[in-house]
């Protein structure tokens, strides 16, 4: 049997291989034992899951041995979005979130995702525990369980609708009456995940004419991954561009922790170009301040707008755990991932998807131009920049040598001088005009991830190819 391994965003399996009831039983009472000697297993546990085939068994696995132990649960009624389950823990003041979500992997695919009370996703050092905890009761029948109804009659399950709550903190966020008074028209495309009924119930309550598409559980997901990255999304984007009345696109993916964004004219604006709009208008048009997390593998226009505005830039290992670190300590204003992950000072820990697309339907409210425009704008303030990303699988000698290889870089690279190297994940090699590249080796195949980025697109191209070639060499 596979050992039970947590990765950046928990413990992820597939169906009836890896991820089985076995070992949901062995990681949720292994999580039980961690909450009761942290002290933290009378507060109880928030417990959610995601559209995918059998999320609500998984879950109601988990609160069986959950009550075995003598933890509470808070079960949510429906398949629930990851940031609401994390707003929800918090609320409640509860030990921890358990969330059976493989958020944007395909359909054959579930996980468990472990929030402490803090609400973000569990740090390395929690995640390792609980793996150790684990992995020792592989084989061994060393879980305790408690049948539902006795859980119920104990006290020990308690069922909740977290929706309302959460929609309550979105309204304090997010300026629903500029929206409404805007009179922009909005396509919004949960991707059959658990979205459905998030952001277009709250843009129609604020008078917004709303079309949705791919709104009804889809354990299959209409047989793409659930994640709104532009090559996932060619329906979505047909929508927006054949109407001429819509002006913007918002979906998110199957647990709607991460968002994807479509001009009026089907231009799919990046993750990374969203992060740096958003940061810009909090701080140019509604007078906020604060300094901004980003993750080494995202793009630094954010770091253009910091500058601009006098704001400092946190960098992270990816994984938005250490994003919502700086969140959870009051240290940022806003904190963003280029895979799609952003949150708010004052709001939850983790990714929040919804409350990204929301944002954006306010800035281009207020600011009364589409993404495009808005993005120029931009560029004229701080400049231009362009990013690329290769998934390059490596042959058995590549693999074996590419460590070494990348610890000892060479002097320039495309005619650039490497200037400074960062190694906090990965190998990030900085040149002197700011342009970059990083180096990423997946941990669960031979593919190394090469993100690139440059200021202009000739620039960007030529820097690419040297990466790739100098990885493949």
């Amino acid at each position: 049997m596979a050992r039970i391994q947590f990765g950046t965003s928990g413990w992820r399996g597939v169906f009836c291989e890896d991820f089985t009831f076995a070992n949901v039983r062995i990681v949720t009472q292994a999580i039980a034992d961690y909450l009761r000697e942290a002290g933290q297993g009378e507060k109880g546990v928030v417990v959610g899951y995601d559209s995918r085939f059998m999320g609500e068994f998984f879950a109601r696995e988990t609160v069986r041995v959950l009550a075995g132990s003598g933890i509470k649960s808070y079960l949510c009624n429906r398949d629930t979005p990851t940031p609401v389950i994390a707003f929800e823990l918090m609320r409640r003041k509860a030990g921890g979130g358990i969330n059976f979500t493989a958020s944007h992997n395909p359909f054959d695919f579930n996980g468990l995702k472990f929030s402490p009370d803090w609400g973000g996703p569990a740090l390395p050092e929690t995640t390792r525990d609980i793996e150790d905890r684990a992995n020792a009761m592989v084989g061994e029948v060393c879980f305790h369980e408690m049948p539902m109804d006795r859980a119920f009659e104990a006290g020990l399950v308690k069922n909740i609708d977290p929706r309302k709550p959460y929609f309550e903190r979105l309204r304090e966020l997010i300026d629903f009456e500029a929206i409404g008074r805007s009179g922009i028209k909005v396509a919004v495309n949960p991707l059959y995940g658990t979205g459905r009924g998030y952001l277009d119930a709250l843009l129609r309550e604020a008078g917004v004419d709303v079309v949705t598409i791919n709104d009804h559980r889809d354990p299959y997901f209409g047989g793409h991954p659930p994640e709104p990255a532009r090559s996932h999304i060619a329906d979505f984007i047909d929508l927006v561009r054949g109407d001429d009345a819509i002006t913007l696109g918002l979906a998110t993916d199957g647990d709607a922790d991460r968002y994807g964004i479509v001009d009026h004219d089907g231009t799919f604006i990046e993750p990374n170009y969203i992060l740096a709009l958003l940061f810009d208008y909090l701080l140019r048009t509604k007078g906020q301040r604060g300094d901004v997390a980003r993750s080494v593998a995202t793009s630094q226009l954010v770091d253009a707008v910091a500058r601009h505005h006098g704001m400092k830039v946190h960098e992270t290992p990816v994984g938005f755990k250490f994003i919502g670190e700086f969140i959870r300590d009051d240290e940022i204003l806003i904190g963003g991932e280029e895979s799609a992950g952003l949150t708010l000072r004052g709001h939850v820990p983790d990714k929040d998807g919804i409350l990204a697309c929301l944002l954006v339907a306010e800035m281009v409210a207020v600011e009364g131009k589409p993404l495009t425009e808005l993005l120029a704008d931009l560029y004229r303030r701080v400049g231009e920049v362009y990013s690329h990303r290769d998934n390059l699988r490596l042959g058995p000698d590549i693999e074996g040598n590419l460590a070494q290889k990348l610890a000892s870089p060479p002097s320039n690279l495309a005619g650039k001088t490497i200037e400074k190297v960062i190694t906090i994940d990965g190998f990030k090699w900085v040149f002197g005009d700011d342009s970059w590249v990083l180096f990423r080796k997946s941990g669960t195949e031979p593919v190394v991830r090469v993100y690139s980025e440059a200021k202009s697109a000739d620039d960007l191209a030529r820097l690419s190819k040297a990466a790739a070639e100098f990885v493949q060499g």
